[in-house]
């Protein structure tokens, strides 16, 4: 065997063991989940009608950018909040550059009628991106607690009075809900898309916050109490993830963070496939930002605990996951004709079956979310299986994509916050190819993801060629992910 052989062997046995390791990972966070929901893990709460001061100040931060299609719907419900009014401060941080900012005077106006404390904050220098808007903001800020909401979110009206009550102590910091989806089954996407981040708010955030491990604000739909903002030094723009990063920051000087997973707040999904990839792209390239910033911060603190740290590692690597899948991937079709010329080897691939139990595992994290979700039983049983492989396939059609996400976080390329393109699907828009916000190009990681559904069929054809059908289902899945990427960015340009 020549040395090309031996390392394309060394680099896949390498990586399919570190992403067991993260499975395991994922696995202890499903085990204290469920630990969780036995013990009924329940927070302490204070009675806001019996603190002397009266109700806490709160001032409501709105960062927006350009969003024209969504201001009405977001100001008219933060206007239904059920809060008094003598108590309550609106921020709408706008760095907007277009029209929208006329169209959100006037929605801001209508509120300050109505006898809202609203103040409309534009900027017209973007430094920093959103987190310098939210820290410009929270300079002038009058509330003791921060209510932060993304442009698509939608807070029920009673959202602050089922969050703060769980400020019980003075060392609690945040207060985070989870995100549930106004177009969950609008397609494929938005329900593969649900699939992925109804995981996250359930058995990542539970998991992680019910043994004290970091968790993370998510950027909105969660509230802060001030001086734990400026105590952890405030918002910084330095990485694509403020809010992770702190979240981190924060908690390294032993604030506490709260998740409620029974509190829901309404978002609207991306609905094409470019807008989910430029999320996808900023969350990913953010996570291993946070990485290099903060990780060795994380191993100097000698007051968090070792299994704390490594839940902490896994978190801020996360995303890097997605390198390790894309080499996987591609060293699968050699791998292929290595099994199948090298006899000497059959040993070695009888022992790599192990590292199915991977996927087994993730499996499983999946199915205890989707029953907490989306029902159990038989019928939800089968629905379960055809959306985890719909869900697999579209993951890993993304790794080339949120591998260059992440290679340019860990190399510290720095890029601008490039949001993502909201379209209020119940505003009566004819058509999400109207939406001004998106691009209008075919990108070079579209047409590389064609080439790899080509390559991937290859690995198929392959297979019927050397008789050996052991990559197969795996690149069946590589070609419908990179198939539905390619053909999906197709379809959304004009």
């Amino acid at each position: 065997m020549t040395a090309l052989i031996y390392s394309i062997i060394i680099v896949y046995t390498l990586i399919a063991a570190i992403l067991f390791l993260y499975a395991c990972a994922q696995l202890n966070l499903l085990f204290n989940y469920l630990k969780s929901k036995k013990t009924k893990l329940t927070h302490s709460k204070i009675d806001l009608n019996t603190l002397k001061k009266g109700y806490p100040r709160v001032t409501i931060q709105l960062p927006v950018y350009n969003e024209f299609y969504v201001m009405k719907a977001l100001l008219e419900n933060i206007g239904k909040i059920d809060y008094p009014k003598d108590r309550l401060e609106i921020q709408v941080l706008d760095d907007s550059t277009d029209e929208s900012y006329e169209l959100t005077k006037t929605y801001v106006s209508q509120l300050k009628d109505k006898g809202f404390d609203i103040k409309h904050l534009h900027r017209t220098i973007r430094e920093g991106f959103k987190a310098g808007a939210l820290k410009e903001g929270l300079s002038s800020a009058t509330g003791d607690f921060i209510a932060i909401f993304d442009a698509d979110f939608l807070p029920k009206s009673n959202w602050l009075l089922e969050t703060l009550p769980y400020f019980s102590a003075d060392n609690i910091g945040v207060i985070q809900t989870r995100w549930t989806h106004i177009n969950r089954d609008y397609s494929l996407l938005t329900k593969v898309q649900a699939f992925m981040l109804d995981a996250h708010f359930t058995i990542e955030q539970v998991g992680r916050n019910s043994k004290n491990h970091f968790i993370n604000f998510n950027g909105t739909a969660g509230i802060w109490r001030k001086s734990c903002i400026l105590d952890a030094g405030n918002w910084n723009g330095d990485t694509l993830t403020e809010d992770l990063d702190l979240s981190y920051r924060a908690q390294l000087k032993n604030w506490k963070f709260i998740f409620l997973e029974d509190v829901e707040t309404l978002a609207e999904l991306p609905v094409v496939i470019a807008a989910a990839k430029s999320q996808q792209f900023r969350w990913n390239k953010g996570a291993a930002e946070n990485f290099r910033k903060n990780i060795k911060r994380l191993y100097q603190n000698k007051n968090i605990a070792a299994i704390t740290k490594i839940h902490g590692t896994f978190h801020l690597l996360n995303s890097s996951m997605f390198l390790g899948v894309f080499i996987i991937a591609l060293l699968s079709v050699p791998m292929l004709y290595i099994k199948t010329q090298y006899p000497i080897l059959q040993g070695y691939f009888v022992v790599m079956g192990f590292f199915v139990i991977t996927t087994l595992i993730f499996l499983l994290y999946y199915w205890v979310m989707y029953k907490k979700v989306y029902g159990k039983g038989l019928v939800h049983f089968i629905r379960f299986i055809g959306l985890f492989l719909a869900f697999f396939s579209i993951a890993v059609g993304l790794s080339l994509h949120n591998t260059w996400a992440v290679l340019e976080g860990h190399l510290g390329k720095k890029s601008d916050f490039i949001r993502t393109p909201k379209f209020n699907l119940t505003s009566g828009f004819n058509s999400i190819l109207e939406n001004k916000y998106l691009a209008k190009n075919i990108s070079a990681t579209s047409v590389a993801e064609g080439i790899l559904m080509l390559y991937f069929s290859f690995g198929i054809y392959s297979a019927f060629k050397l008789g050996d059908f052991g990559f197969t289902l795996f690149h069946l899945m590589l070609v419908f992910g990179f198939g539905y990427l390619f053909f999906q960015s197709l379809m959304t340009k004009r």
